[in-house]
């Protein structure tokens, strides 16, 4: 009889790509993973992996049954989510993977709500690029992301993903009181080709984005400085030192010295949404966060968005833990 623990090691190493990483997905020690597959080559009296320098591999018949112990897992997390679980009742412990400013202006506020609902949920959070909160929702190692599709930065959802949109976030340019700009109504992309920006790290979505509001004109920003956190853009603003991309949600009082503009052809948007497995599409815990959150981003008059997805292709990081039974998880 092959247990379900052997499977998950093994279906882990595959992800993973070594016994290391999968321990730390999973928990435990290397040694009790190798445990595990040692019991799983045991009871199928074969091979599941073969050195190769200083990794493994898995054999043909280990990725073979890799495969059959994924749909196993799927299936089971199903059954747990749906026929074994009470629909009144939602209770257990959820991971959620969401950006910095959603954690601030959504996860925040659904954690106080989550604390009054009387639900016996208990929730972990961590902050991460939508990339990563994808990755780690696809993979097991989360079970809710909350991540954001900028109009210019298409998001891609794997296939065994569900996607529903909660509401659309606007990005304005900040510039000091005292800017050339600053009584402008709006600006577009040609009035600011000469201007000195703060951006998020290389390879975030938010750098990508506003690289790409000047694709058109075949320029790139004079980017002086990267930080990954949007409160040190608005005080570098206030400085006079730079301008900067900054989206609404999240983001608190401007302070008197910046003065926010919408910035048009093309206008900034990015869409704001959650994203989980499938497999966990009926369970009471992932849809009773799923309607705090909606209510959260109804009541914070953040635009709604248009349309529900319920699949594939369509930065940020800190972390944030509060409410009943939260305890945050370490950051990047």
């Amino acid at each position: 009889m092959i247990e379900i623990g052997s499977l998950r090691a093994l279906t882990a190493i595959e992800q993973h790509g070594s016994v290391i990483a999968a321990s730390e997905v999973m928990g435990f020690s290397p040694s009790a993973v190798s445990q595990q597959i040692k019991k799983l080559e045991k009871q199928t009296g074969f091979p599941v992996l073969e050195r190769r320098g200083r990794g493994v591999l898995l054999t043909e018949r280990g990725l073979t049954l890799a495969a059959y112990g994924r749909r196993i897992l799927s299936e089971l997390e199903e059954l747990e989510s749906t026929l074994l679980a009470d629909p009144a009742k939602p209770t257990g412990h959820l991971k959620v993977v969401a950006f910095s400013t959603a954690c601030r202006g959504l996860v925040g506020p659904l954690l106080g709500r989550l604390a009054s609902s009387g639900a016996d949920l208990d929730l972990s959070v961590l902050a991460e690029d939508p990339r990563e909160a994808v990755a780690r929702v696809a993979n097991g190692e989360a079970d809710l992301g909350v991540v954001h599709n900028w109009n210019s930065v298409p998001l891609v959802i794997p296939e065994h993903m569900n996607l529903e949109w909660l509401c659309e976030d606007v990005a304005d340019v900040l510039v000091h009181r005292d800017h050339p700009l600053a009584g402008r109504g709006q600006v577009e992309p040609a009035d600011l080709v000469d201007e000195r920006w703060i951006s998020t790290p290389h390879g975030a979505i938010c750098n990508e984005a506003l690289l790409r509001i000047f694709a058109d004109l075949g320029r790139v920003p004079d980017i002086r400085v990267y930080d990954p956190d949007f409160a040190t853009h608005i005080a570098l603003v206030e400085q006079g030192a730079v301008v900067a991309l900054v989206p609404r949600l999240g983001r608190p009082a401007l302070p008197a010295d910046v003065v926010g503009l919408p910035l048009v052809n093309p206008t900034q948007v990015r869409q704001v949404g959650i994203v989980y497995r499938r497999t966990m599409a009926a369970s009471p815990g992932i849809q009773h966060v799923a309607g705090l959150l909606r209510e959260v981003a109804g009541s914070r008059g953040v635009s709604e968005s248009r349309g529900v997805s319920e699949s594939h292709g369509v930065s940020e990081s800190h972390g944030v833990s509060g409410s009943r039974g939260v305890s945050g998880l370490a950051g990047p």
